[in-house]
């Protein structure tokens, strides 16, 4: 029945255009395993903020398709990212999400390699006659620093984060991102679905005026989404005078005029997901990235932090608060609603359920899973070892 339904809905160019994923692709092991490595070591991934390393030696790691990464600072101020992987016995050269050090050292045999990558020291060096060092500096990674956020990828691929976001610079300029700092910390949260089923409902605008009534009151019926070649785009401005929870109404009547800004984007959300997993939500006041990075094939972890120009004023101190608790209420009604379709998707009966038109961004991610694993148009999952068999398509 699944796939006469695809026939009579899909369209001549594509018959699968009309459906969204198929549920098994939720939570397949051998899906996941293609998934690092046709997306994820292929895409880019944020890491930080240039101010979350100002100095020589300051670092930060993250760990993603199935790499562990530092990027580092040098001493020519120049940012680099390399594999946190020693070169002679494969040990991890540091811990944690951040540190500084003049000198990374591995804590197993000391071998040293400079701020650039260089391996400068060997002990007992006369043991390895046929060493060369300039052999056996760190594997460095591609890095792109786009309004003052550094971006790692692990295998060359595709446009850059520039050209991805370009349609959007002249919208994006007035909020000077690059001057930002840090106004938190990183914050994890475990969630236990696909990074699949995150990234869907993020971009999904069906579900504002039904799960979220907070947006609903703040937004009205002006929520808009739309999506591009690699970004999605979804935004609503606030409406005045609108029934609203305690934090809303003080929201709306702290929120400040914030002079860089434009006059339309004074009392305006805008949100864009670039493709694949990572998010910027932007507010007049502040702006957060989070990024849905796969742990297991139904467990991920949202990575996110919030950034803000320096602004001691009370009602601006005021209004990032509210904001933090009106998301939070967001993010509760977030957690719930992904974990109920989680657990859809791991029921035999479900197949993949039809999209909308205006359900652009769900369309136009299932396109791009489907162009880089064509399996993703089987309703349900292939026989075992069906991966290896397998052979790539091209979105770039």
């Amino acid at each position: 029945m699944a796939l006469k339904v695809v026939q009579q809905m899909g369209s001549a160019a594509d018959p699968d255009d009309a459906f969204g994923l198929p549920g098994w692709l939720y939570h397949d092991p051998e899906a996941y395993a293609l998934e690092q490595e046709r997306i994820f070591r292929r895409s880019w991934q944020i890491v930080c903020h240039l101010s979350d390393i100002p100095q020589a030696g300051d670092w930060q790691s993250l760990n993603v398709g199935g790499e562990s990464i530092i990027v580092i600072r040098g001493d020519d101020s120049a940012v680099r990212a390399f594999a946190n992987v020693c070169r002679h016995r494969a040990a991890r050269l540091v811990d944690g999400a951040q540190g500084c050090a003049k000198r990374l050292v591995c804590p197993y045999h000391a071998w040293t390699y400079d701020l650039t990558g260089t391996l400068i020291g060997v002990p007992n060096r006369r043991g390895y006659p046929g060493l060369d060092f300039d052999d056996y500096g760190l594997q460095d990674f591609a890095t792109e620093v786009w309004r003052g956020f550094v971006f790692v990828q692990i295998e060359r691929h595709g446009p850059s984060v520039a050209e991805m976001m370009a349609p959007y610079e002249a919208e994006i300029a007035p909020y000077r991102l690059e001057d930002m700092r840090a106004i938190g910390r990183v914050t994890m949260r475990p969630r236990a679905v696909n990074w699949k089923n995150i990234a869907d409902n993020y971009s999904d605008g069906l579900h504002i005026p039904v799960a979220h009534p907070g947006l609903r009151r703040l937004f009205g019926v002006g929520y808009a989404i739309e999506a591009g070649e690699w970004v999605d785009r979804m935004s609503g401005s606030l409406i005045e005078g609108a029934p609203a929870s305690p934090s809303e109404a003080l929201y709306r009547k702290y929120l400040p005029q914030v002079d860089h800004l434009p006059a339309d984007q004074q009392r305006y959300w805008v949100y864009f997901k670039l493709w694949p997993n990572t998010a910027f939500d932007i507010y007049p006041e502040q702006i957060d990235f989070m990024q849905f990075l796969p742990v297991s094939p139904t467990q991920t972890m949202i990575r996110e932090i919030a950034y803000a120009l320096p602004d001691n004023r009370r009602e601006m101190k005021a209004a990032r608060y509210l904001n933090w608790r009106i998301n939070r209420m967001v993010n509760a009604e977030d957690t719930d609603l992904v974990a109920r379709v989680q657990e859809g998707m791991m029921s035999g009966s479900f197949t993949q359920g039809p999209l909308g038109d205006s359900e652009v961004c769900l369309r136009s991610f299932a396109r791009k899973m489907r162009a880089l694993i064509p399996e993703a148009r089987e309703p349900r999952r292939p026989a075992p070892g069906w991966s290896a068999k397998s052979i790539a398509g091209s979105i770039a």
